[in-house]
């Protein structure tokens, strides 16, 4: 083993989180190293964690690319556009992909040297006395010495007993590399992943089965907005399963046979040629911690932190998927950013209050700040208004009429306490919520701030105006 190097910061983990937190650490004037063990398809170390290289990036990737597809079939006659068998190369679009992957993996490396980060493409796993040990892919060890770590090591699908990852049973790194359009997609869970790889397989052509176990679709959601969004993925031909309890799974000759129960109890069977398992995902701790650390982990595996992200051991921080809080890259960035500027002696903090949470199915689904069932449920007394897409003329130019926008606000202070969108592009218009809520801002405040016209952005407007029935573009 090599001498011990020292650093001022160790990040353990290249992800969202961790890649942020050594970038700030760096330009803070600290001396930083980042570890990381992913490699791409070509066998190169690849920074970015999983949602550069098998998560948020490429499914987006796909899910533009299927768009496309969809809408030629589905919207282009609307504009007088027409064509002839229109046809998908499932390998060209997986390549692009790819590239896209590629660029923004290889764009990370630039920043780090850039920024001058010691980069170790290995596993770290945590010693005593913040001492980071580094088992690099040339099976060579290194010891690496930190005035402060921070532990980025993300998180991993979680893998059902009775379905087991292989050929026809995939997670969604599998679901990104499919070589063709499967005829019969199975899918087990009706949240962020599932729907969103779903929706990309079913605009291609493939007949969609999701079984959700909760009883309600997108619980997480406001209630009126998952209405909206089961009814537009019944038109395009989703089969959203409630209730269902899967029990068995079995490989054969026709296909992955689905033992599962439905919501009224029955034995079922379901027969598909992939199956995707999109349960959710867990901490990636497992070997992360050696013996006599001090760093605690909770019943799920996660890093025990405070709302610092301290662990409680000196100079030993965590931050991203692997403690706790939602499973977003988002979050990830700014958890890092923030321990960064704290081992700087600035302040920092992460208000999760005003997260804002996406589906970048079509149409998407996007939200901040509490649900009205929330609301209700605390007793706290609010105002509501909301604005349908199809009352903007830019959404209606689009031909992308469906959804609509809410704003809650406090019925005494009028203060903004969430938004919630489902239709085309929330994913950006999401942050006028964000932004208001971030600066205390009111419904009024937001009704009398001049929007451009023709915009998306009119429906926040109208929706704000309409918490006190004052909408222009619909009856009050």
């Amino acid at each position: 083993m090599s001498e011990q190097q020292q650093f001022d910061v160790v990040v353990i983990g290249a992800g969202p989180a961790g890649y942020h937190a050594a970038i700030r650490a760096a330009q803070l004037g600290l001396k930083t190293a980042c570890i990381d063990a992913a490699l791409g398809k070509d066998g190169k170390p690849a920074l970015g964690g999983t949602c550069l290289r098998v998560g948020c990036i490429p499914s987006k990737a796909l899910l533009d690319s299927s768009r496309q597809f969809w809408n030629m079939g589905h919207i282009f006659d609307q504009h007088g556009i027409s064509f002839d068998k229109p046809a998908i190369d499932v390998k060209k679009m997986v390549a692009r992909k790819d590239g896209i992957v590629k660029q923004f993996t290889g764009g990370i490396a630039a920043l780090f040297k850039a920024n001058k980060i010691t980069a170790f493409h290995g596993y770290g796993q945590l010693q005593p006395g913040n001492v980071v040990s580094v088992k690099q892919h040339d099976g060579s060890t290194v010891e690496l010495k930190g005035t402060n770590v921070i532990l980025a090591a993300g998180s991993d699908s979680i893998e059902l007993p009775f379905a087991k990852f292989g050929e026809h049973i995939i997670d969604n790194v599998g679901a990104l590399d499919l070589e063709k359009v499967p005829k019969r997609l199975g899918v087990i869970g009706a949240g962020v992943i599932g729907l969103e790889l779903g929706s990309v397989w079913k605009r291609l052509g493939a007949e969609v089965t999701i079984l959700e176990g909760l009883p309600n679709f997108l619980a997480a959601a406001d209630a009126e907005v998952a209405k909206v969004a089961a009814r537009e993925f019944k038109k395009q031909g989703l089969d959203i399963k409630l209730g269902c309890k899967c029990t068995a799974t079995e490989v054969k000759k026709d296909g992955v046979h689905i033992s599962y129960t439905d919501d009224k109890g029955a034995a079922q069977e379901l027969v598909v040629d992939k199956l995707l398992v999109a349960v959710g995902r867990r901490a990636a701790t497992k070997g992360l911690l050696a013996d006599g650390t001090g760093v605690q982990l909770n019943e799920r595996g996660q890093i025990v932190v405070d709302e610092h992200c301290h662990t409680g051991v000196d100079g030993v921080w965590a931050v991203g998927d692997c403690v706790r809080g939602p499973m977003l890259a988002h979050k990830g960035f700014e958890e890092g950013i923030a321990v960064a500027e704290l081992i700087a002696g600035l302040p920092g903090h992460v208000n999760f209050d005003t997260i804002p949470w996406v589906i970048y199915t079509e149409p998407e689904i996007a939200w901040v700040g509490k649900t009205e069932e929330q609301l209700k449920a605390e007793g706290i007394p609010y105002k509501a208004g909301s604005f349908p897409f199809a009352a903007v003329g830019r959404a209606v130019a689009m031909a992308e009429p469906a959804g609509f926008v809410k704003v809650l606000a406090h019925a005494e202070t009028d203060t903004i306490l969430g938004m919630h969108l489902v239709g085309v592009n929330v994913s950006e218009l999401v942050h006028e919520g964000v932004l208001a809520m971030e600066f205390k801002g009111s419904a009024d405040d937001l009704a009398r701030i001049c929007h451009a016209h023709p915009s998306l952005s009119e429906a926040v407007h109208d929706a704000a105006m309409a918490v006190h029935k004052r909408a222009i573009h619909k009856a009050n």
